[in-house]
């Protein structure tokens, strides 16, 4: 297998060459930098035109949403169009994320964008449906029924706030925060995940006796340091902080190889407290192989939670953890099986190693192995801001390695895993900007295919192989996020 420490095979942009911001300040886009060519299908026209047609159309017959995209089947007779999903589901905030990434995009970086007329019209166009996809989140923030508040309202509202002085997204993103600081049970010293738990053979709903936590909710704790950054209250941040370490007790597992010199930890997804001691009652599963398996989503959301908590906190423990669980994800990529790389017809090389398993524990389907694109995009988020603090505590060949790490596994997901039905932004007749198939007879109007959301044996609710919302959202992401650092 190949060492970790040289797991990229492109070229490493090292410090000197980059000027990270944590505050994310405009950069020039670097047009001779080697990720430019690398990554192109980051910033291809392909990527709008989907977000445009899927904007336009989901709106037909559901204006104001009452439902949002979810994912996008590749077989069957819905196969290539966004199935929606009810407003309250926790993933509804990162279809309009999805446009306003790219509207700061056109923004602050229109050299990464179309340019002239067809810039500014894209983003008058996208500017009104943002709003129109946006504005009905507004009344999630008072929710209280569940701790994804940072899924559902900072990737658009924080947009709206940051790039176009929106004070209700503000109040929106404060008002979100509060809703879910009122999960804090200062006994466990963690928010509430999940009211309830319900699979086949396991229905945990009493809150008394039960109080359920994920690794994901280590990516909503980034709502309640900003609101915190923003307003003072100090227990926002304080709540968060605790949160972190708690689950570092709770949900971490080390882990170690002969052929790896760093440290190492794989997660487990759910744990189950005692809410009036604190105690740890069980560890489960919601949507991985096993309670005891590592669940590749899971681990992701643990590498960005982490990396995030850092760079808000300084807390060296949240550095090391992010480091971590990265160090453990690219290796179980590295150790999977021979079958996840694919041929590349008519060249002497692969392409798949660095999209993982669904689960890096499940059993391999040696023909057809079940992946999870979104969580590769989601670790590499992780990693690049990994990259971009180690790069700002001068540790440059550190922060190098999970730049290559990062890059590497957008790279070989886009080679691996993009659709390969494109659309392209063409002028209408009335002078507007539409999206256009490349191939009339071939449709798929997400950006990447290959995610599973779920394919845990004992759940209600099974559907893997397709595309998913919130792997484009953090693909948009990743690619914003290149060129805020001046890599691209």
């Amino acid at each position: 297998m190949e060492d970790a420490s040289s797991a990229s095979t492109i070229d490493i942009i090292h410090d000197s060459d980059t000027s990270p911001s944590e505050g994310g300040a405009p950069v020039t886009k670097n047009p001779s930098s080697p990720l430019s060519s690398t990554l192109s299908d980051l910033y291809d026209d392909n990527v709008a035109a989907k977000l445009l047609h899927a904007a336009v159309t989901g709106l037909k017959n559901n204006n104001p949403p009452a439902a949002y995209p979810e994912y996008v089947p590749q077989t069957g007779p819905e196969a290539g169009k966004y199935v929606l999903r009810e407003k309250r589901f926790w993933t509804c905030g990162f279809f309009p994320g999805s446009i306003y990434s790219v509207i700061e995009r056109l923004i602050r970086y229109p050299q990464a964008g179309p340019g002239g007329e067809k810039g500014q019209k894209l983003l008058a166009q996208l500017m009104t449906l943002g709003r129109a996809w946006s504005d009905p989140l507004h009344a999630s923030a008072t929710r209280t029924d569940t701790h994804d508040m940072s899924f559902m309202i900072q990737p658009s509202m924080r947009v709206r706030w940051e790039v176009l002085n929106d004070t209700s997204a503000l109040e929106s993103i404060i008002t979100a925060a509060e809703s879910l600081h009122t999960r804090y049970n200062a006994v466990v010293g963690a928010m509430r995940s999940w009211d309830v738990l319900a699979q086949d053979g396991v229905d945990i709903r009493d809150m008394t006796k039960n109080f359920i936590v994920i690794i994901d909710s280590m990516c909503n704790l980034d709502l309640l340091y900003y609101a915190a950054a923003h307003t003072g209250r100090t227990e926002l941040a304080e709540a968060a902080t605790t949160h972190a370490k708690s689950l570092m007790k709770s949900l971490l597992r080390k882990e170690s190889d002969p052929s790896v010199d760093r440290p190492m930890y794989s997660t487990f997804h759910v744990v189950n407290f005692d809410p009036v001691d604190g105690s740890v009652k069980e560890k489960r599963t919601g949507q991985g192989y096993s309670a005891s398996s590592t669940w590749a989503r899971g681990q992701a959301w643990g590498i960005l939670g982490y990396a995030q908590s850092y760079n808000w906190t300084k807390d060296a423990e949240f550095l090391d953890t992010a480091m971590g669980l990265a160090e453990y994800f690219v290796f179980r990529l590295l150790n999977a099986p021979e079958c996840v790389e694919v041929s590349v017809p008519g060249q002497n090389r692969t392409k798949g190693r660095y999209v993982p398993l669904w689960d890096f524990d499940a059993p391999v389907d040696s023909a057809a192995p079940l992946r999870d694109s979104s969580a590769g995009i989601i670790a590499a988020n992780g990693m690049l801001v990994l990259s971009q603090a180690l790069a700002g505590r001068g540790s440059s060949s550190l922060s190098a390695r999970y730049l290559a790490l990062a890059t590497r596994i957008v790279q070989d997901t886009l080679e691996f895993s993009l659709a390969e039905e494109k659309s392209c932004l063409t002028l209408s007749n009335d002078g507007s900007i539409v999206s256009k198939d490349l191939d009339e007879a071939s449709h798929f109007e997400s950006i990447l295919k290959n995610a599973t959301a779920n394919h845990n044996a004992k759940d209600y609710k099974r559907y893997w192989d397709h595309g998913l919302v919130y792997g484009d959202y953090y693909l948009i992401e990743f690619g914003n996020r290149l060129l805020k650092m001046g890599l691209v």
